[in-house]
This record gives structure tokens, sequence and C-alpha cells, in this order.
């Protein structure tokens, strides 16, 4: 019992109990037809060794078939499904959050990125993130970042798409490993090991709310199960059905519907309906509903040869709020649409924006031993995500005109309405976006012994890889006449499919020069057909003083190419008061404004600590690294609005939007508040920081059992060159500087225990979230002189947070257990961003900063059953 309590504590417990690592289950296939699969810890397996934690064989960061977690050349860390179940997060990108000092999130994203979950690891963008499933490339979302901030341009993988209940244990690896992997392997690695188990049961249920704010209330059914498959084979499926209501925050305060100051951005509602000043839900976390799928299996297909393969679906229904609508928005455009919405929507009307998502993924392979004393692997991995952006309950406000200067059926028009005026649908499709990854690897593996005398691993491989991304106009009504309230469709001149192809070969020689030093040398080189080669390396090496005292080191160099969606991408977002965009970086109309060819980001990395056992059991592990990142892709929002009286630059973005088919929304007469963007290798950072692990296991007998764990991350990024772009600006203002180097914790630590005794076990979580930094956009109730200025911004710090968790659980018998936990137990939230910087009063808080959500306190109850 002390020995399973420990696995499923530390977060370097394994969740698979054979001897083996995955990489030698993979390519040690015996000819025994009585093979026996790794067989799941589970909570309740006493038989488990208490030693179980020190045979953990990972397969990430390294080529080699037999490496420990503890013995790794580079920092890697293991994260059993028991401990991101007990985080009490239903999502995985949430549990992971909580349970990995190093890893964080923006707690809420605006439009369409309000409705993807993406991670972050030291600082770094999404983008700079692998994911892995067993140890091959999982594909990317289709859904683009739009909205300014950290996340800003990324399409990440989507983590909540992959079966939470389907993970049998992650392996992350905190190191630059683009030599190994190719592109996105910059600030880490998290590679997800799936369950193979060939017998078994597994159903679990959870709920739970917002108790303090008496909302968001969730929901979340697991099913798992495995089952032999012949002679030497195995089946095992996941399914999870996930939902989630809306959680508001009861904090916004409409400014349009209270006292407004003298000098003031946002027009008073003056209107005779009323309406309540918490009317605008924006600041809010989405309705979602999603289905997950996952079926794996293994089957010996001749001595020596395995076929495997694994096939992941989902399906998301997601919904986000967007800005209230004020019953006399129509009055921006004519009295006779003024009358129509009030008939409408007398009480003024909350746009939804909505994502339709289909996911899946298929990964077929053969596996072998024997192939001129080669272990090989050869696999094929395709992966698709569609997400179908569209908008319910709202208005294309000029098609409820029937004045023809207004909207027209005459397709000659220049305001041609191909749905006909009068009238106005309540929904429409803006956009649907696919992205698409089909990876061919081919991989081998051999052990030498040079002269006898030194020991090695060689590896080598090649990898071919196609990768597509299509953007589908939206229906006519979503874009034609300025588009929909709130969020304006792509029209035909924004859609298209574009496409290219990578072919990569690496070699890996990993060399145990004595009984004590460990080198490793890995080299890949790369070719894309749109951005051309790229090589790169990496350097690693351990010595081992004695059993309780090592130290290691890596160098490496590395990259991230552009993304098919970065380079291709346009959107116009519209408010009530003004609209900013993104036109492609590949288009003619970027280039009027400056925009060049996006190249890829190249990185620098170095790291060393030591890793220590004072006393048997007590295990503490310390890195230091630095980042060096150049040519990071950000994005130029310098041009537009007015400068000194002349609005010039918000006429000439209003013209670069139209020229590829996105005309601006219902009711523009200036253009203060007119932007647009492009994508470009705008600048330079520096990232600094340490990472601290420790564990110890108090053993009490009788007592029970008391494990503690303590995680610590610092992190400093700097810039260090800020590009000028063709207009002779500065790539990055004040604003955008700080999205890329203070929005995120500079530390994060969690101090965890968990302590069992008889049937009752307790977790206890201590989470510190460090200090942000952000310089804030003036908006709607800040002075005039300053209002959306791209110049002068309000600093806002938040002030580093406290979170506690708990959890207490009680097991009935061998096969069920409940459990009972709170997450942010005394409701902590951020601190609230002065009223001049809180947009329409309804962005009360800093959503661009990595640290604490707003949602507050968290109860839930979980019932598991295992047969």
């Amino acid at each position: 019992m002390i020995g399973a309590a420990f696995s499923l504590f530390y977060s370097e417990s394994a969740f698979a109990a054979s001897d083996k690592s995955e990489n030698e289950r993979k390519t040690d296939i015996p000819h025994n037809k009585n093979r026996k699969y790794p067989t799941a810890i589970t909570a309740d397996n006493n038989s488990i060794r208490s030693n179980a934690v020190e045979n953990i064989s990972v397969t990430t960061g390294t080529h080699s078939g037999n490496r420990k977690a503890r013995d790794s050349l580079s920092p890697v860390t293991v994260i059993s499904s028991a401990t991101l179940r007990r985080s009490g997060q239903m999502n995985l990108a949430d549990a992971l959050t909580h349970t990995y000092a190093s890893i964080t999130q923006t707690p809420m994203g605006n439009d369409t990125a309000a409705l993807t979950s993406s991670i972050r690891m030291r600082g770094l963008s999404p983008n700079e993130v692998l994911v892995l499933v067993d140890g091959k490339r999982r594909h990317t979302t289709g859904n683009f970042n739009a909205d300014g901030g950290p996340d800003f341009a990324s399409t990440p993988v989507d983590l909540n798409m992959i079966p939470a209940n389907a993970i049998d244990h992650i392996e992350v690896l905190e190191d630059g490993a683009a030599a190994m992997y190719g592109s996105d392997a910059v600030a880490g690695v998290v590679n997800i090991i799936t369950k193979k188990q060939d017998h078994g049961l597994n159903l679990s249920g959870q709920t739970g709310a917002n108790a303090y704010n008496g909302d968001g209330w969730q929901y979340q059914l697991n099913a798992d199960g495995g089952m032999k498959l012949g002679e030497g084979g195995f089946l095992h499926i996941s399914g999870q059905m996930y939902h989630s209501d809306h959680m508001v925050p009861k904090v916004d305060l409409d400014h349009r519907l209270q006292a407004q100051p003298a000098d003031h951005g946002a027009a008073s509602y003056t209107g005779s309906q009323p309406l309540s000043v918490h009317s605008n839900r924006y600041e809010s976390t989405p309705e979602e509903t999603r289905e997950n799928l996952a079926i794996e299996w293994g089957k010996k297909f001749t001595p020596g040869i395995e076929f495997y393969g694994l096939i992941t679906y989902a399906h998301r229904h997601a919904e986000a709020y967007e800005q209230f609508r004020l019953p006399t928005v129509g009055s921006s455009v004519s009295p006779q649409v003024d009358a129509a919405v009030q008939s409408l929507a007398p009480e003024g009307f909350s746009p939804l924006e909505v994502d339709e998502e289909n996911d899946f993924a298929a990964t077929l392979g053969l596996r072998g031993n024997d192939f001129l004393g080669f272990n090989w692997d050869i696999s094929s991995v395709y992966g698709e995500d569609i997400a179908r952006i569209g908008l319910n309950n709202s208005y294309n406000l000029r098609m409820l005109s029937t004045d023809p200067s207004i909207c027209s059926t005459n397709a000659q028009s220049d305001v041609y309405s191909a749905d006909g005026c009068g009238h106005s649908p309540r929904k429409t499709r803006a956009e649907t976006f696919t992205s698409v990854q089909w990876t061919n690897n081919v991989d081998f593996r051999r052990h030498f012994n040079i002269g006898h005398k030194v020991p090695m691993t060689l590896a080598f491989g090649a990898e071919e890889r196609m990768e597509s991304y299509e953007i589908r106009a939206g229906n006519p009504n979503s874009y034609q006449l300025g588009g929909f309230q709130s969020y304006s469709g792509l029209s035909p001149q924004s859609a298209g499919t574009w496409y290219r192809d990578i072919w990569a070969w690496y070699l890996d020689g990993d060399f145990h020069l004595t009984r004590k030093w460990d080198l490793d040398f890995a080299g890949r080189l790369e070719h894309y057909t749109d951005i051309g080669n790229t090589e790169n390396g990496k350097i690693s090496t351990r010595y081992n003083f004695n059993r309780r005292i090592a130290v290691r080191a890596t160098i490496s160099t590395g990259f991230r190419a552009p993304t098919l969606a970065e380079s291709h991408y346009s959107a116009l977002n519209s408010s009530p008061t003004g609209a900013s965009g993104i036109l492609p970086n590949a288009s003619a109309a970027a280039a009027s404004i400056g925009a060049s060819p996006l190249k890829p980001e190249r990185s620098t990395t170095v790291s060393g600590g030591f890793v220590l056992e004072p006393v048997d059991g007590f295990h503490v592990e310390a890195d230091v690294y630095q980042i060096n990142l150049r040519d990071r892709i950000v994005e130029d929002s310098n041009y537009g609005g007015c400068h000194n009286g002349d609005c010039s630059e918000g006429e000439n973005a209003a013209a670069a939007f139209k020229s590829i088919g996105v005309a601006l929304p219902a009711g523009f007469t200036g253009y203060s508040d007119v932007f647009a963007s492009y994508l470009a290798n705008g600048g330079s950072t520096r990232t600094q920081g340490l990472d601290i692990k420790a564990d110890y296991a108090f053993h009490f007998h009788k007592y029970g059992n008391l494990f503690l764990t303590m995680a610590l991350d610092l992190n400093r990024t700097r810039l260090h060159h800020n590009g000028t772009d063709a207009l002779g600006e500065k790539y990055l203002n004040l604003h955008d500087i700080t999205s890329i180097t203070t929005d995120y914790p500079r530390s994060k630590i969690i101090l965890n225990a968990f302590y069992n005794i008889g049937k009752w076990d307790v977790n206890i979580r201590q989470t510190r979230y460090g200090q942000t930094t952000d310089m804030m956009t003036y908006q709607d109730w800040a002075p005039s002189s300053v209002r959306y200025s791209t110049t002068q911004f309000d600093q806002f710090i938040q002030s580093p947070r406290w979170l506690t968790d708990i959890e207490i659980g009680y097991r009935f018998n061998s096969k069920w257990h409940l459990a009972v936990g709170a997450n942010n137990v005394f409701n902590v939230r951020p601190r609230l961003v002065p009223a001049a910087a809180a947009y329409l009063g309804a962005m009360p808080y800093d959503n661009r900063a990595s640290q604490i959500p707003f949602t507050g306190g968290y109860y839930y109850g979980r019932l598991n059953a295992n047969f």
C-alpha cells in the first residue's frame, strides 16, 4: 500500500507496472505467444513494489531503451494519471497547469481563442511547445488565436481533444529538443503515453460548480477498458463526455448603462428599457459540450513484429459571449434599422461566438527488434482538425434596411446582399478552418559496444510530413455589408488551401564513456518546401559522482517554422466603437503596409543542473536554463488610427481590409479606432530561469503515510531586439512587449501533501503564482488624449496570489472510491483593472495575464469504480 500511494502521488510516478520502458515494449517483442501487456497501477493495487518510482523508464528526450526518469541527461518529469485526477480539473490542460510548475495557461481567450485550450511552458508561446502522443507528433488545431496577447497567432495542439481517461501517464521534457523532434520543441516537449492494458474496466463521474458564483456547473463521465486481442495482442477503448456551463463574474458593470464621466468614448444608453448594468457577459467562460473517444491496439503480426495503432476522435460544441449590443445599436445605420433592432431585440442582445469542431487522428505502425540487429519502427500518423466558427444571437444590421443605398439586391451594387434586404438571420457561419498533418516516420536503434569498452546507442531515422491549412469563406451574410455584429466572417478573397512538405533526417549517438559519464550527440536536418532548410544539433552530458550526486548539462539549437496559418490567416473583429484585424502576411494587402515574408524562429538553449539524493527517499533536482530566441513571430499592430488629427493610417487600414473583401461594420464615420496588423519576425528575446523539484515520503506504519513534493519555476524573459518595419516604426510597442515578457508569472510554486491512512486519503495543494505586469490600452473611460493610444499605456501589476486546493477521498472497497474536493477554497480572484483600462466595463480582469483564473472557488465530487 505504501508503494502504491507513493507511486501515485509523486510527480514522477509511472502508471505502468512493467520494469521495461515504453520503447522496450515497442521493440523488444517476444516470440512467446503468452506475451503480457503492461498492467496499470491503480490506486489500490497493493502488490506494487515500494521502489516503483525508481523503475520509471522514459522515452522522451532519449533514444536509449532503458533510461530512468531520474537518470535522464535533461530534466524529464513523469506525471501519473492519478496525479492529474487529483487536481480536480476535468480538462487536461487545466490539470497540467495545476500540477506542473513550469506550465501555465491564459485564463480566458477572446473571440475564437476562448474556444480552444492551450498551454505555455517557461513563459514562451503555446507554439513553442511540442506535443507527442506515444512519441508521435500530434496535429495542431485549426482555430487561430487572432487576439493580441501572449497566445497571439498560436495554433497549438488542443490538449482537451484528447480523452484524459485514455492517458496512462505524461512525460514532460524541460529542454530544447528540435534536434530530436524538429519544429516547435523550443520550450519543451509534452509526451502523452496512453493506456495499453488488455483487461479491466474503469468508470468515473465528476460534477462540480463555481460555488461562490453560483454558476459554471460542470460534469464529466468516463469509461475505459481493455481486452485481449487474440494471442499476444490487446485492445483498449476509452470514452469521455464533458459539459460545462457559462461562468459569468458578477463584477462587470457596463459603462454605457451607468453614469459616465464627462470625457468618455462610448455613448450612454438613453432608451426606455430598464437594462441591468450586468448585461454585458463578455468576460466569462464558454459553454462547452465535448465527446472524446480513443481506440488503441497492439497485435503480434509475425514473430518479432508487432502491428499497432491508435485512433482518437473528439467533437466539441462551444459558445462564448461577445460584447453586449444595446437596443439602439441600429441607430448608427439609419432610423429604419434602429426601429427594426429595437423591435427584434428590445433589451439588446449578446452575440455568441460558436465553435462546432471535429478532431480526429489515426496512427498505424509496425515495429520489430531484428533488422540487421536494429530495433525498428515504421509509422504513419494522420491528424485533422475542422473548426466551424459561427455566430448566434446576432444580426447583420445593414441587411435590416430596405434603403438601396444601405442594402441592395443588385449584384452590381457596392452594398449588395446575396440574402436579400429587410431582414437578417440570427445566426450564421463565419468561416471554417481545417488543419491537416500527415506524418510518416522510419526509425532505427541499436546498442553497440565500441572496442568492448564504450557502450553506445545509435539511433537514426527519417520523417516526411505533409501539412495543409484551409480557410473556407463564411456565408455571404457573415461578411457582406460589414458582416454580423461582433465578428465579421471571412470572404472568398481570404479563403484558400495551402500546402507544404517537410523532409527530415536525424542521427543520435548516446555514449557511456565510463560507468559514471554519459555523453549524447544529436543532429537533425529538415527541408521545408516553403521556407528552406534548417540544421539543428544538441549535446547533452551527465556525470554521476556517486549514487547520491550527479550533474548534467545540455546545449542545443532549435527552430520553429512559421505555421501555414501564420502566413495566410486574415480576420476582422469589430466592437461597438472600433474595428481591428489581421492581414495575411503573404498578401499584397499586408505588403502595402510593410509586411515581408515570414522566416523561422531560431533558438539556442543552454541548461545545467544537479540531481541529489542526500538521504534515501529524499530527491532534489535543480536546473538553470537560458533560451535565446531570435526572429520571434509577433504582431505589428501599430498601423491605423489617428495621429495628431491625421486619420490617414486608419483610412489606409480600412482600405487594406476592403482589398481582401472585408468591409468595416455598419456605422463607422471615423477611423481613430481602426487598426490593421500583420505578422512579422519582429523581435528577439532571452528567457532565463530556474527549476527545482523535491520530494520525500514519511511512512508512519499503522498511522498512515505522508508524501510531500515541492516544485518551483523561476522565469524571466527580456526583449533583446525590437525590429523596425518598413515605415520606420518599431514592431513592438510597450503593450506588445509585455505580452511576451511579463504577462507570464515571474515564479510559480506548487507545494503538495498527500496523506493516506486506512480507507481515507487527503490531498492538499498550495500554489503560488508570481507577479505579472501588463501595459494596458486606455479604453473608453480614459481621457480622450490617451484613449486607444498605441504609444501611451496604463501599467497594471497583478500581485502574487496563493491558491489552496483540498481533496478528501474514501475507499468503500477494492472497487469503489469517492472523493470530494475544492479548488481555490478561499475564492481568491485576480485584481480588478482600473476603469480606464476596462473596455466598456465588461473586461474587469486582465485576460492577457497567465496567472490565476477569475472563476474563483470550485467545489466538486467524483466517484470512481474499477473492475
